[in-house]
């Protein structure tokens, strides 16, 4: 009870406080997921997220989550970030113009994230910038009003709708693995890279999807590494995708899950325990394999 009290006082302080961040400075306006999702589908365009992860890494403030500070990665995520490469797409979060549309952990998690680092972001935005919403990739637990999201799932399965993908992936990722995500691809096939400091692997990673044919639909799910690789390859021909989270929020809607759960067989860094992940023997997901980055 005092615990619950405490909690409530220092979420009332953040709030004020993060108001009046809010109104002293100017940021730019994220459109909505939506608009995003379609921009994505309409253009087919490529995207690199920028998240709390990438900000810290950016300014070199040490290991975030399963990727250590490498000084050659923040400088490019610094130079992805102000990239104004045509048709490859920016997305920041949407946390500058008001909140109240996420539940409250996640209003506490990010008004203490931009009490904390505005200074920080301030010193990045590109007011002349258009940028897109990185919570597209995460179209479910954060969200009060849940009803929308099995329209954006829809809105994803649309960007690979009858097309041959690549899924390049932590080893222990497995995307798509046990769900119907995917179901609707043409083809699906895997580079699959290690699960934590991929970026140590980067040029490895970069010259074996360079190998692959320029149709291929590429979806990446390796943290900050991601979103530097979507746009390398974007600026190679492809059409490559920061995809993030977004299997692991497909899992929780299906789940109807109310708190961040372990699924089995996949890799979460969100929860307890969530390195911790036995292997499996999928004969279907095996032979997607087409090459492995160790």
């Amino acid at each position: 009870m005092i615990n619950k009290f405490i909690y409530n006082i220092k979420y009332r302080i953040k709030f004020i406080i993060y108001k009046n961040i809010t109104k002293r400075f100017v940021y730019p306006k994220v459109p909505s997921m939506e608009s995003t999702l379609n921009y994505i589908i309409k253009n087919k365009s490529s995207v690199s997220r920028y998240g709390d992860g990438e900000l810290y890494l950016m300014n070199q403030k040490g290991k975030v989550g399963f990727q250590r500070v490498d000084a050659d990665l923040s400088e490019r995520l610094v130079e992805v970030y102000k990239s104004e490469l045509s048709n490859h797409i920016v997305a920041i979060p949407d946390i500058f113009n008001g909140l109240d549309k996420y539940i409250k952990r996640t209003r506490y998690i990010w008004m203490s994230f931009l009490i904390k680092n505005h200074k920080d972001w301030n010193n990045f935005l590109l007011m002349d910038k258009e940028y897109h919403n990185a919570f597209i990739t995460r179209p479910y637990y954060i969200f009060k009003d849940k009803s929308k999201s099995g329209n954006y799932f829809s809105k994803w399965k649309e960007v690979w709708h009858d097309r041959d993908i690549v899924i390049i992936e932590g080893d222990k990722s497995r995307l798509g693995v046990g769900n119907d995500l995917f179901d609707n691809a043409k083809s699906l096939q895997r580079i699959t890279c290690p699960s934590e400091n991929a970026f140590s692997k980067y040029d490895d990673i970069l010259f074996e999807a360079n190998k692959l044919d320029k149709s291929r639909l590429i979806l990446i799910a390796l943290g900050p590494t991601a979103t530097v690789l979507a746009h390398d390859l974007h600026k190679d021909g492809y059409q490559a995708i920061d995809i993030g989270h977004i299997d692991i929020e497909y899992e929780w809607y299906l789940l109807q899950a109310t708190q961040k759960v372990k699924i089995k067989n996949k890799y979460i860094n969100e929860v307890t325990d969530g390195n911790n992940v036995l292997d499996i023997n999928d004969e279907e997901y095996l032979n997607q394999i087409i090459k492995r980055i160790i």
